[in-house]
């Protein structure tokens, strides 16, 4: 059961209705997901988090692909069912097969190993490790 109620088109105010046409418009689709409808209970917190959504969420220096599969990982060490589910559904959507998501599941499995087994141990970082590599310039998304 919901924390907080799933808020019908009808029984959300105004800002959230907005929104709710945003997402609407900029998803190509009729469906509001039940995360947005249970946000709508504060319109300044679905405002802020679709705006960022949309933000990071757009393709950049990252394809959407890649970002969904991240998306499933963090949700999956986090422990999110809701968002394990939508994003999935997004990932197979954007091109995510199932030889992808079973090699994408070992990499959260190999990782969550070995960082528990890291941190058991307290192993130190290797100096080699610590300064930052030389990373590409970045890019303007405009």
């Amino acid at each position: 059961m919901p924390l907080a109620p799933l808020l019908a088109d009808a029984a959300a105010s105004d800002r959230a209705r907005a929104v709710f046409d945003d997402i609407r418009r900029t998803r190509g689709s009729d469906y509001v997901n039940n995360i947005w409808r249970a946000l709508a209970n504060d319109p300044a917190q679905l405002e802020m988090t679709w705006a960022q959504v949309k933000q990071v969420m757009a393709p950049g220096a990252l394809d959407p692909l890649t970002k969904e599969l991240i998306y499933i990982a963090v949700s999956a060490v986090n422990n999110c069912a809701y968002c394990l589910h939508t994003h999935t559904h997004a990932a197979r959507a954007k091109g995510m097969t199932d030889a992808m998501h079973a090699e994408l599941l070992q990499v959260i499995a190999l990782a969550s190993q070995t960082n528990r087994l890291a941190i058991a141990l307290q192993v130190p970082t290797d100096d080699r490790y610590r300064a930052p590599p030389a990373c590409a310039p970045v890019r303007s998304r405009d």
